[in-house]
């Protein structure tokens, strides 16, 4: 039952996007072009990155909003030691941005599960933290182009099968955290720790440690994300990415990723982004203003948490009958 509720989403979900594309059209044709289609997902890949990583973190009744913190903080820090090592291998500066950005979940994980702090409070304080330790190690100043070298700013905007580097990431990443949630024991612990976290807990699987290691997964693709967008925009700075974080909520909450834990899936969390994508690529396109365009995007994430709340409440009833029966 539940993963018919998760297919219907999407297939809706898909299909509010065709019409939106099918609006889109009527006032600006070109938008719906193959190869304007193609920017709009590689402009998207950043947000459908550390989407995957939220939802991990969102389905054992977490949330990260440290994920753009992350981001700025690695992006940072590869950026640094580009200039400071400009002959060092892209391989390498991708390893030690995933390996801290890893590390700062990791940080995140150990403070809910050892400490029991509720994930938003750690979160909120640990977004803080790293966005002064930006400052403290760059002084407050920008790293720009001209100091970047240039194999560091071509990496993820070389073109291979008509798709930009950026976009096959986040293709690749689609595909390994699908495989993770659907076919490793670890995936199934992120649905039942956040489905039902004292049967979890008699079936043998520690909540803290799953809790832990979605953080992990969230902040190592945050990582990876920070070095992808300081190369690609040639630019990294200490509010880099500012406020990104609640776009990512925003992903995850239209995708269908309940807010209580424990129910949604990867299509989902791709499609809330690429839906989030649409909306902000063609919106200044169709010269709607400013405002409208902060409604809009605000109005979709009121209707998803409306659709979500409505769509579990039914569930929380049958309980409650049964409850009253057994007494």
């Amino acid at each position: 039952m539940s993963r018919r509720i998760h297919i219907s989403r999407e297939v809706v979900l898909g299909g509010a996007m065709l019409v939106l594309l099918g609006l889109i059209a009527t006032r600006f044709p070109a938008f719906v072009e193959p190869g304007n289609l193609a920017n709009v997902f590689n402009d998207t890949a950043p947000l459908i990155i550390l989407a995957l990583g939220q939802m991990a973190v969102i389905l054992t009744r977490c949330i990260d909003l440290s994920v753009a913190a992350n981001l700025a903080l690695t992006g940072m820090a590869a950026a640094m030691i580009n200039t400071a090592m400009p002959d060092l291998p892209i391989p390498l500066i991708l390893l030690v941005a995933v390996s801290l950005g890893a590390a700062m979940g990791l940080v995140n994980g150990l403070l809910v599960w050892r400490l029991s702090i509720p994930p938003i409070v750690v979160t909120l304080g640990t977004m803080t933290i790293y966005r002064g330790i930006i400052f403290l190690i760059s002084d407050g100043r920008w790293i720009n182009a001209h100091q970047m070298s240039d194999s560091f700013k071509a990496f993820p905007r070389q073109v291979l099968l008509g798709l930009p580097v950026l976009s096959w990431i986040a293709i690749l990443a689609v595909i390994a955290i699908f495989i993770l949630i659907t076919r490793t024991p670890l995936g199934r612990a992120f649905y039942a720790v956040g489905g039902n976290p004292n049967a979890a807990q008699y079936a043998g699987i520690n909540s803290g440690f799953t809790q832990c290691a979605a953080f992990v997964l969230s902040g190592a693709l945050a990582g990876l994300t920070g070095y992808l967008w300081v190369a690609r925009y040639a630019v990294a700075y200490v509010d880099i990415a500012g406020g990104f974080e609640l776009d990512v909520v925003a992903a995850c909450v239209i995708g269908g990723i309940s807010i209580a834990g424990g129910a949604g899936s990867v299509g989902g969390a791709v499609l809330g982004a690429l839906f989030l994508g649409i909306i902000k690529n063609a919106l200044p396109v169709i010269n709607i203003s400013p405002f409208w365009q902060l409604a809009i995007s605000g109005s979709a994430i009121l209707i998803a948490v409306a659709v979500n709340v409505t769509q579990n409440r039914p569930k929380g009833r049958v309980i409650l009958k049964k409850e009253e029966h057994a007494v």
